[in-house]
């Protein structure tokens, strides 16, 4: 959810540029282990594209362009800078034969060239992609819970490892994360827009997990956009609310906002994925590569996510900008207003 750019008053960086490269490795090693040891992950390599038509790319909310080009070698073929690997992956659990229980991480690099750009926005994506395989018994919400709560113990024991390695760094999350539906958000709130009840309810809480990411509430909109071909969305859970899916959300006070570390949830069985894809009127994709095997039971039952690289290190180093972070490509008048207020990107 797009903000618009925003410059936090009286902003000095913690870290000299020489040591937010050094802080970056180690936030990028020390998290990447924990994750894997938290979730029995192994690291497999991924692809930076895919070919265009075959269903394996990411939609993301519908409308974004995968940037394209054609393959010499192959005819002219079409290939897709991947927006995410939320498909792929699934396809490597089959391919590698990874057993029940264990799973596989990857680092996911992107171009979203519709993405509009801000402080925690940009043309370059980098997120820990990661998928593991369950049982049918595991397609719940109290397991989807006790997946975030390992996942945020990592997050939290890589803050704390940060922070003695760079003490003018203070930690500050709290000791548990929260959970809460959509439909219990728009309830609280009812007069907020999505973006003002995240707000709000991680202001409070610090750290929350939403849960029902995509599906239509009970005011006729969804609380973010997902597409209908990964995360679950529309089965009804233990609550009896739909989703089975949602977001990780902390609140950065340096930004005055909630900040979006993580993306994932109990993927689609057969069953959900045909009625998303009637839901969005997407019926077409059952012909795709990816969607008929997983139509044919081909494709294991898993959960998985992505969590942002970048976003992850700025929030650890209390950065006012992805751009000091990574390095990508800004506007003229953002690297100006940058330059003039502290904020060096990269």
């Amino acid at each position: 959810m797009p903000r618009g750019f925003y410059i936090p008053s009286n902003y000095r960086p913690s870290l000299t540029i020489n040591q937010t490269e050094k802080a970056i490795k180690q936030i990028k090693d020390f998290f990447q282990l924990n994750l894997s040891l938290e979730l029995n992950l192994e690291r497999l390599t991924a692809p930076l594209f895919v070919l265009k038509g075959t269903g394996i790319n990411d939609d993301l909310n519908g409308t974004e362009r995968p940037v394209t080009f054609k393959i010499k070698g192959l005819h002219e073929t079409e290939a897709e800078i991947v927006h995410s690997l939320a498909k792929w992956k699934r396809m490597a659990l089959a391919h590698h034969q990874i057993p029940c229980g264990a799973g596989i991480y990857t680092d996911m690099n992107a171009i979203r060239a519709d993405e509009e750009l801000d402080n925690i926005h940009s043309l370059y994506v980098d997120q820990w992609d990661w998928e593991k395989v369950i049982t049918a018994n595991e397609r719940t919400i109290p397991f989807l819970k006790l997946t975030v709560k390992k996942i945020y113990e990592a997050i939290k024991r890589t803050e704390l490892f940060i922070a003695r390695e760079h003490p003018q760094i203070t930690p500050f999350l709290p000791e548990n994360i929260t959970f809460f539906h959509a439909e219990e958000l728009l309830t609280k709130y009812p007069a907020l827009s999505p973006q003002e009840r995240e707000d709000k309810i991680a202001k409070e809480y610090g750290a929350v997990f939403i849960i029902g990411i995509g599906g239509v509430l009970s005011n006729g909109q969804s609380h973010d956009g997902r597409a209908p071909d990964y995360d679950d969305w529309s089965t009804i859970n233990d609550n009896g609310y739909p989703g089975l899916n949602g977001d990780i959300i902390v609140w950065n006070p340096l930004l005055d906002m909630a900040f979006e570390l993580s993306s994932m949830g109990i993927r689609v069985d057969k069953v959900a994925l045909a009625r998303q894809l009637k839901i969005r009127n997407q019926e077409d994709k059952m012909n795709c590569l990816f969607h008929k095997k997983l139509l044919n039971d081909e494709l294991p039952l898993s959960i998985g996510g992505g969590i942002g690289q970048s976003r992850l290190c700025m929030f650890y180093l209390q950065k006012a900008h992805i751009g000091e972070i990574q390095a990508s490509i800004w506007p003229d008048d953002m690297n100006k207003k940058c330059a003039k207020n502290n904020i060096i990107l990269l």
